[in-house]
């Protein structure tokens, strides 16, 4: 039996494994057999639960509960066929086809689990991209980041803590600064000022006790899209309240503010830095695996490792050229296609077929800018090229994205059934998560 072991449980790993689960399965739950090579399927994941990353701004901000709405990986797991190890990628040892996860401690950093070895005849490497700080003096130490649902948590506690001085007159406003003018920075300032409407409707915060400001090094807002359609959203931005900032760029955070490069001190007491990504470190070390100057690992356009056959790498660690020679941005919709093209290849290594090429297919970016509106673009056969949207049908098509994300992992019927439950949920609970 052939041993598959994935690492990393965000969009591209979780689709994975689920659906090489489903393929490969024995489970009783599934209800059917594959008359083909069996294979055990291993997904590790340091966390215990799934929330969709671009969702994370809506975490940050209260918006999305995600207690109610993360994903549990055992529990899916055992309903899709699959295995599930609570861990981190340590070390890698390619000769001998093992990975060893870190430790495992609890809240007060005793050790639960020992470090541990996992054999893997194929390894797939999904383990996301981490905030870029470019070596800034103070972000390290003094910015909060958006990378994963703990540090979303950290940012609503904080600001929970800001609106509380608020309340008690501790503090006559609340000040936020965020770093990075591309979706992260967009989304999170447009739901800042619906979660300051939202706090007034329980107590007693005034619209303009919070301040954000929102800074962008480059000419215009969302540099990934259109110019007409980054100056579209600084000007929904500045009708809602948000004082933004473009061609300026910071050359230092400290403990209560940013300084730009012309030597402004931008206050702020709380500081979100969102500008660039980049792989996680330890890549770059990850027993002599290539990677480029983004720690992301240098794969062939079938998504196999240039160093190692037996390893793969997907999504935002993996620096891919497709077949196209198009370079593949790091972004979900990728690491959805790439899970797609990953999942043939190893079923085809298993069964001796040819294995195919990675071809990306840009679908078109969309942006939130909370209830009040969205802009974005669809591209793809559909619309011929490229269709600018924005308003309400651009809003409507970034909240189908969800429930397509939900499709790819739970199957259409469980995803709208949870979509409903959401909705329900929704209706019942207060608007913004209060605790």
């Amino acid at each position: 039996m052939k041993k598959i072991v994935i690492v990393g449980g965000g969009a591209g790993g979780l689709q994975l494994a689920t659906r090489l689960g489903h393929y490969f399965s024995f489970s009783p739950f599934l209800k059917r057999r594959r008359n083909s090579p069996a294979a055990q399927i291993t997904l590790v994941d340091r966390n215990r639960t799934h929330i969709w990353k671009p969702l994370l701004h809506q975490v940050a901000t209260g918006a999305l509960d995600s207690s109610l709405d993360a994903l549990n990986y055992q529990v899916h797991a055992r309903a899709n066929g699959f295995n599930f190890q609570l861990g981190s990628l340590q070390k890698l040892d390619r000769r001998r086809r093992v990975i060893e996860l870190a430790p495992v401690a609890d809240d007060e950093g005793r050790q639960l689990v020992p470090p541990r070895e996992l054999e893997y005849d194929y390894l797939v490497l999904c383990i996301g991209s981490q905030s870029n700080d470019f070596h800034t003096p103070g972000v390290r130490e003094h910015c909060v980041f958006l990378d994963s649902s703990e540090q979303a948590q950290r940012f609503h506690r904080l600001l929970l803590d800001r609106f509380l001085q608020l309340e008690t007159h501790i503090a006559d406003k609340v000040q936020v600064a965020i770093v990075g003018g591309g979706a992260t920075g967009v989304e999170l300032s447009a739901e800042l000022v619906d979660a300051s409407l939202q706090m007034g409707n329980y107590g007693h915060i005034k619209r303009n006790s919070l301040e954000v400001t929102l800074i962008e090094a480059g000419p215009h807002l969302l540099p990934a899209l259109p110019p007409r359609l980054g100056n579209n959203a600084e000007r929904e931005l500045g009708k809602l309240g948000v004082r933004v900032l473009t061609g300026c760029a910071v050359a230092e955070a400290t403990a209560d503010g940013l300084i730009t490069r012309d030597g402004e001190k931008i206050p702020a007491s709380i500081r979100v830095w969102a500008a660039g990504v980049k792989a996680p470190d330890f890549l770059a070390r990850l027993d002599g695996l290539a990677t480029n100057k983004l720690n992301q690992i240098e794969v062939k356009a079938d998504l196999q490792s240039t160093s190692d056959s037996h390893i793969f790498a997907i999504g935002d660690c993996a620096g891919c050229v497709d077949i196209a020679a198009q370079r593949v941005p790091p972004r979900a919709q990728a690491a959805q296609q790439m899970a797609g093209v990953a999942e043939y290849n190893l079923i085809a290594i298993i069964e001796g077929r040819p294995l195919r090429d990675f071809r990306y297919r840009d679908r078109g970016s969309l942006v939130s800018l909370s209830k009040h509106t969205a802009v974005g673009n669809l591209m793809g056969t559909l619309v011929k090229g490229s269709l600018t949207i924005e308003g309400r049908i651009a809003g409507l098509a970034y909240r189908s994205l969800y429930r397509m994300h939900l499709a790819a992992v739970h199957g259409w019927p469980k995803a709208m059934l949870i979509y409903l439950v959401g909705q329900a949920n929704r209706f019942v609970k207060p608007r913004l998560k209060m605790h």
